[in-house]
């Protein structure tokens, strides 16, 4: 079982290369022209994906008080902690951007290219959030696998497909913020890597990595709410407003919130499944002890 929640485990994080590879090597210049509105793509992928952890958060919480109280904890813990560290400046992969694609920048007039420098997304909220969303995942599979080897296959499967357009919007706002495609691929990878830690973890030591599963997709779920409504939203709508493409970016949206919500709905029964499961444990459990105290009042 540990091999093959391992096995699986490094399967999702490749998601973070197919995704980029297979888009890069089909539209890579079209992509780089319109990160802009891949932005808001990502703004409607992210936007679900806070709404469904929170949700699977109330759900899973032992109360409503408690879920909402590490949602709240993950809002307001973003925005303090990048509120108090020092904010990094990219110079290096900015240039290695600029190099990488001289030839495209060079269509673009002076104008253009300053403001595509000015309005740059502060990444690191999403690669912390995603992270620690990682390690939800991981203990989420791990604890698949513990039930039944389809079940953990299942979810495998549910947590790569998911991955697939989550890190490829990632992607997209990690280049907008200036870092190289090979940087940006590699911070992808790691931050994917985490899943590793709640999986492994989870496998070893279950009983205390569940408690913190609730925890950890509640504060992501905080989080990514912050980076939707604080930096990718706000960053779509300057640029429409400067660029004058406020269909656009409203039609990209829609697009990556229409695909993430659809993933979502495809994918939402292996926890009814996993719910469904422990309901029969719990019966079978009553029925065995209903069944001894039949017997003992026989005797």
């Amino acid at each position: 079982m540990m091999l093959e929640i391992i096995f699986y485990s490094v399967l999702i994080m490749t998601a973070s290369l197919i995704g980029v590879f297979s888009i890069w090597r089909k539209a890579g210049k079209t992509v780089e022209r319109n990160l802009h509105f891949l932005i808001s793509f990502s703004a409607g992928v992210f936007l679900i994906i806070s709404y469904q952890l929170i949700i699977e958060v109330m759900h899973e919480g032992s109360n409503i008080s408690s879920s909402i109280f590490w949602v709240l904890l993950g809002m307001v813990g973003i925005w303090f902690l990048f509120k108090i560290i020092p904010e990094f400046h990219n110079h290096e992969e900015a240039h290695a951007h600029d190099h990488e694609h001289k030839d495209i920048l060079e269509e673009n007039t002076e104008n253009d290219h300053f403001k595509n420098h000015e309005n740059k997304i502060d990444s690191r909220k999403v690669i912390l959030t995603d992270a620690m969303h990682n390690i939800g995942d991981g203990i989420l599979l791990a604890a698949a696998f513990t039930i039944s080897s389809p079940f953990g296959i299942m979810t495998a499967i549910s947590i790569f497909i998911h991955e697939l357009i989550q890190e490829v919007s990632e992607f997209f706002i990690l280049r907008q913020s200036g870092f190289s495609t090979k940087k940006a691929l590699k911070i992808n990878f790691l931050a994917s890597s985490t899943i590793l830690i709640g999986s492994i973890g989870g496998f070893l030591l279950l009983g205390y990595f569940e408690i913190l599963e609730v925890p950890l997709l509640g504060i992501a779920g905080g989080a990514f709410l912050v980076v939707v409504l604080q930096d990718l939203i706000p960053h779509s709508v300057k640029n429409s407003i400067s660029n004058k493409h406020h269909f656009k970016h409203i039609f990209w949206f829609i697009i990556g919130a229409t695909l993430m919500f659809t993933v979502n709905s495809q994918f939402s029964h292996e926890h009814d499944y996993d719910d469904d499961h422990h309901d029969e444990e719990y019966l079978d459990d009553n029925h065995s002890e209903d069944h001894h105290e039949d017997e003992i009042v026989k005797i």
